[in-house]
């Protein structure tokens, strides 16, 4: 099992999970969530990987209407009644629940199925904190965050990621994932690509 900080002292896990989805149909971000995926729920992969990198459950940040896995997943359900306005909404509702809790705040998306648990475990014990390190030298989620940081998280707006509050931070940790780990399932043609992936780890 990957090593990972002590209960006590780990990160709040934050799986965002309200967007609209617009691109993978009519049925938006819930069908998305809840779609098949070698053999359960594209977002319960992101679940099942936090358990394996020995994490304790965290947060699903949901909009009004919770896709099924998260409703399913016995994990704390945080509703963004604001979740149209876009994805900063979601992480200012997670940063604010995880500065209510003195906690470092580890961002995952629920729709990025690949993050692998070590990979996961990896961010969670990086001081002060992590991101994940994309092409061009773009920095982004997953991302730990640190506690001196979240202030500023909490108060992002509309569409706003994380992305510049992170270019600007220093001393983060900065990790490569394999290319494929970053796949994230916009649209129904991504869901094979992605089972080709998982079947290829064995």
């Amino acid at each position: 099992m990957p090593c990972c900080p002590p209960t006590d002292t780990a990160p709040l896990v934050a799986v965002l999970a309200a967007g609209a989805g617009t691109r993978f149909g009519a049925e938006g971000y819930g069908a998305k969530l809840d779609a098949r995926l070698a053999g359960k729920p594209v977002g319960q992969w992101v679940l099942d990987a936090v358990a394996a990198a020995g994490l304790p459950a965290g947060i699903i940040v949901v909009g009004q209407e919770a896709p099924a896995f998260a409703s399913a997943s016995g994990w704390p359900l945080l509703v963004n009644s604001r979740a149209a306005e876009g994805l900063g909404t979601s992480l200012a509702l997670a940063a604010g629940r995880a500065l209510a809790q003195g906690r470092a705040l580890l961002v995952l998306l629920a729709d990025m199925p690949l993050v692998e648990a070590e990979y996961i475990a990896r961010l969670a014990s990086a001081k002060p904190g992590a991101a994940t390190l994309y092409p061009l030298g773009k920095r982004g989620v997953p991302a730990c965050l640190p506690l001196a940081l979240l202030p500023q998280v909490a108060a992002l707006t509309g569409d706003q990621g994380a992305g510049a509050l992170l270019a600007e931070e220093r001393g983060l940790a900065l990790l490569e994932p394999p290319a494929a780990m970053l796949l994230d399932i916009d649209r129904p043609d991504d869901l094979p690509r992605a089972a080709a992936t998982l079947t290829n780890r064995g």
